[in-house]
């Protein structure tokens, strides 16, 4: 709710259109479906946070376009205005390490490099600016979440480069003697 929100009071959008948004200014932060989004909206239409305009188009399904009502914005500065909770982490990769003693010890080397590499990637794409953030989104607050993204990634580095031994060897241990 408060994610669709947010999204348009940075302008009008579609449903599509929101999706987008999670699928690149901030997919590093949070998810969402369309299974999600569509159920959001018609809600946020319901409670007259939004308005809904359909546009016919060719050959296709009218396309919907929302908007965010005054009581819409005013909804989501209540949203922002409460305290954050604490970051929930959803990982396959900590899992993976959980679990690693399980696993061969060349596949658990493998998993560690692969996110390594990823991590290295995304730093790169932050720090070159490549991940732009949303337009009509406030500078700062952009400034803000690429350089606390960067410190974050590179945090994770330092420690999956420094600790790494603690799972390998945990694999190593538990490994067949043929491997």
């Amino acid at each position: 709710k408060s994610l669709c929100l947010a999204i348009l009071s940075m302008g009008d959008a579609s449903g599509y259109e929101i999706k987008k948004f999670f699928e690149g200014p901030f997919s590093h932060v949070c998810e969402a479906s369309y299974g999600s989004i569509y159920p959001s909206l018609q809600r946020l239409a319901g409670e007259g946070l939004v308005t809904c305009e359909a546009f016919s188009q060719e050959k296709r399904p009218d396309k919907k376009v929302y908007s965010l009502t005054q009581a819409g914005r005013a909804a989501l500065l209540e949203d922002l205005s409460a305290i954050p909770g604490p970051d929930r982490v959803r990982s396959d990769f900590l899992i993976t390490m959980i679990f690693a003693h399980l696993l061969p010890p060349s596949h658990v080397a493998g998993v560690i490099d692969g996110r390594i590499a990823t991590y290295r990637a995304l730093l790169d794409d932050l720090e070159s600016g490549a991940l732009k953030g949303p337009a009509g989104g406030d500078a700062g607050g952009i400034a803000f979440t690429r350089a606390y993204g960067v410190a974050m990634i590179k945090a994770s580095l330092e420690f999956i480069e420094q600790n790494r031994h603690l799972v390998e060897g945990a694999a190593l241990l538990r490994a067949p003697a043929t491997e």
